[in-house]
């Protein structure tokens, strides 16, 4: 038999869902990306104070670099995005949800599962400086997928930073060679694992110069 609701408890789940567009509605119109985490895609955002460790990070990357010229990816983490638009005028937001295709040009639509085709993203091919990517998933396909897509994007000497679980240290090391850091970014909403960042830079000594200041 089918699982049927009891009018009042369908009720209730239908006055959710209504109120759950006009808020959705709401942030299209105002240009602003509140929208709310959707966890069958894997969405966790992240928390004011990462956001804003995360966004002066990119600074002192931006400050280090040809700053005029240099190009940001986000791949995977569009609760980042607002934080680094502020910062730089050319951010590109790689990502699944197109909710967030709201932002106009500067939304990608994403799917890691297409890195293994020759021409995905090909317009995109050694096109970015710095590249912030959090993967959805903590599997091993998850990530050796993404990371085609990161070294497909990066430029040569490209700053990376990828925020994920503890548990996928050996895979961030394989396909990225990117090593464990002690910062831990920081979800608005705790999750069960232990979530940690990789680099290819002094992450690190970049939050202690932070820290100082």
């Amino acid at each position: 038999d089918e699982c049927q609701l009891r009018p009042d408890t369908l009720a209730i789940l239908q006055e959710f869902l209504r109120e759950k567009a006009d808020r959705e509605n709401d942030e299209l119109g105002s240009g602003k990306l509140t929208f709310e985490e959707n966890w069958q895609l894997s969405q966790f955002w992240y928390n004011e104070k990462t956001k804003k460790t995360l966004g002066n990070i990119c600074e002192h990357l931006l400050l280090k670099n040809d700053r005029e010229n240099s190009k940001i990816a986000l791949i995977s983490c569009p609760s980042l995005y607002e934080t680094i638009r502020k910062l730089h005028d050319k951010v590109k937001l790689f990502e699944f949800d197109d909710r967030f295709a709201s932002i106009g040009d500067n939304f990608v639509h994403f799917d890691y599962n297409k890195a293994v085709e020759p021409e995905y993203l090909a317009e995109f091919e050694n096109y970015f400086d710095i590249i912030f990517v959090d993967p959805p998933f903590l599997s091993e396909e998850c990530i050796e997928k993404t990371s085609l897509i990161v070294k497909k994007l990066a430029k040569e000497k490209a700053s990376i930073l990828l925020c994920s679980g503890l548990q996928i240290k050996e895979y961030a090391k394989k396909y990225l060679d990117l090593n464990l850091c002690q910062y831990e970014p920081e979800h608005e909403r705790n999750l069960g694992n232990q979530f940690t960042s990789y680099s290819n830079f002094d992450l690190d000594e970049i939050i202690k110069k932070i820290d100082m200041n």
